[in-house]
């Protein structure tokens, strides 16, 4: 299509926006549909200023000769943004937590504000970092341009659309109201259009592929692709009360929605967070180590056992609940299984640096990446050990269980992300490099920090609030009330709050470094080497 076409499109879909909101049944679904509307005129009113006016014979051509670069640009601004964004609303809730004045009912207290923050970070930093770096890492490893024309901006933009409604119906209210507060049906089902002509982008692309062979990392999106689309559709299934509202009721009930909701859970942290991250450290450490993959072999051994096991971990979140015993303990073994396959892995990662050591002391780049992939190796040690049932009676329901998570998604997928940012932006720009190669250790060290504060002051909190929850006096009462433990984690959540503030100051200077390197400013930095080149150093 032209640009002339989708703005007809978006157009139509917005007069259809404001149709549903006017018939809606509930007052909600008519805001969330007007919110809609306002979203898609915005679009083609940005597209209006794109189209060609020319005559038919002296029209621009589009150059189909390269890769097409343009999509993945947008991309990565996308991904800052939403990443600073999604920071921003987690120190939010930390502070919330530490002070409960803060929650401003009813749309921005915590309740509401907790899925905005996870789908921030989550969907739309790690999302759009997935979707950016894999269009980029696709092209390159199959010296192909992307498959489908403008099909990849239908991807980047009806992403952009979910997230905007997604976050704007957890504020609203409009959720599925299950653990995950879940976006209503037909947000769901605008995420499954998309995801389609996402997977069809990235196949096709490897397809017609002019490299016979398929570069590791491109197994690893393609399996974090194919398995959330899997996931999304099981977990979503829903009936809708009316097709004029936002009320639908879930298939699942009791029990069984509680084993589809963390198989989808676990999951998305396996193929989401885990594989699809995976492939980009496969792709861009050896890249900028400027060396090769350590072994090849075990990256596919890596590959397959990962995506083998991770499917069948899911029930370790269901201990001691009405789940049967059997699915507890599969989901316990096969966790702890997962142990191997994740280290093979962050090993096959950090010997990729094998011979180029001192890349480390020289490359703030390179430094962020190999943190990330420690933070992987211990965070998926920390994870199999939290699944056994005596760790997990100490464990769950705890803020041990939230400084596990927050140790991989800031140490693994942030770092992992930023390093990408930090590599892409120069050449997707052509710029000779970036703007402050100082600023990049600032934001190593800030969030390298943060993280540290934040994932040991909540492994603390957590085992001391599991502790006070188990003790008993010598006639068999509990020695402490709920409250009494809620009181004791008020300076672990001002911490919290401190480590939080610390990693979105980060975000904050890799978001002036990127958006200076963009306008295309050098800082002169002469004192820190560019070229990163081993030093001579005396003899001893």
């Amino acid at each position: 299509m032209n640009y002339t076409t989708e703005t007809m499109v978006i157009a139509v879909a917005a007069f259809l926006a404001l149709l549903l909101a006017a018939f809606a049944h509930d007052h909600l679904f008519a805001v969330h549909m007007g919110i809609l509307c306002f979203c898609l005129a915005a679009g083609a009113a940005v597209l209006i200023r794109r189209v060609d006016f020319s005559p038919a014979g002296q029209r621009r051509k589009v150059d189909i000769s390269g890769y097409f670069d343009e999509v993945i640009r947008y991309g990565l601004i996308a991904t800052v943004f939403w990443g600073v964004v999604g920071f921003l609303v987690g120190v939010v809730i930390a502070l919330q937590l530490a002070f409960p004045d803060l929650n401003i009912a009813p749309y921005l207290n915590f309740g509401r504000l907790r899925p905005v923050h996870t789908s921030a970070v989550i969907f739309a930093f790690g999302g759009n970092a997935l979707i950016m770096t894999s269009f980029y890492v696709v092209q390159r490893t199959c010296r192909a341009r992307l498959f489908g024309g403008s099909l990849a901006w239908f991807v980047f933009w009806g992403y952009q659309l979910f997230i905007v409604m997604a976050a704007t119906g957890y504020v609203l209210g409009i959720t599925q109201a299950r653990e995950y507060a879940e976006p209503e049906w037909y947000v769901d089902l605008w995420l499954t259009i998309v995801w389609v002509a996402y997977l069809a982008v990235y196949l096709g692309t490897i397809l017609k592929r002019k490299e016979p062979h398929i570069y590791v990392a491109n197994w690893f999106y393609l399996a974090f692709i194919v398995t959330i689309a899997m996931l999304h559709v099981v977990n979503n299934l829903a009936v809708p009360v009316s097709f004029l509202g936002s009320k639908s009721y879930s298939v699942f009930s009791g029990v069984q929605d509680a084993l589809t909701q963390w198989w989808y859970g676990h999951n998305a942290v396996g193929f989401f967070l885990t594989a699809g991250f995976l492939g980009m450290m496969y792709y861009f450490v050896p890249k900028q180590a400027n060396r090769p993959v350590y072994s090849y072999r075990l990256s596919i051994i890596h590959f397959w056992a990962l995506i083998f096991m991770y499917i069948w971990a899911g029930p370790h979140h269901l201990h001691y609940t009405a789940l049967p015993d059997w699915a507890q303990t599969l989901g316990m073994v096969f966790s702890i299984m997962l142990w191997m396959p994740s280290w093979g892995g962050m090993i096959n990662g950090l010997m990729t640096l094998s011979g180029a050591w001192d890349k480390i002391r020289t490359d703030p780049i390179i430094r962020m990446m190999i943190v990330a992939i420690a933070f992987y190796g211990m965070s998926t040690f920390e994870g199999p050990m939290m699944s056994v049932k005596t760790v997990n009676s100490l464990s769950h329901y705890t803020e041990w269980t939230i400084g596990h998570v927050h140790s991989g998604a800031l140490g693994w997928v942030g770092m992992i992300t930023f390093g990408a940012i930090y590599y892409l932006t120069p050449k997707l720009w052509g710029r000779e490099r970036l703007y402050s190669l100082r600023m990049v250790n600032w934001h190593f060290w800030l969030a390298t920090l943060g993280i540290v504060v934040y994932a040991a002051v909540l492994w603390v909190a957590g085992i001391q609030q599991g502790l006070m929850w188990r003790e008993y006096n010598s006639q068999g009462f509990l020695v402490y009330s709920f409250a009494e433990t809620v009181a004791a984690m008020f300076p672990y959540y001002v911490l919290r709050a401190v480590g939080g503030t610390l990693y979105l100051a980060g975000g904050l200077v890799m978001a002036w470094n990127v958006f200076m390197t963009i306008r295309g400013h050098l800082r002169d930095e002469a004192a820190i080497p560019t070229t990163f080149a081993p030093q001579l150093q005396p003899a001893e």
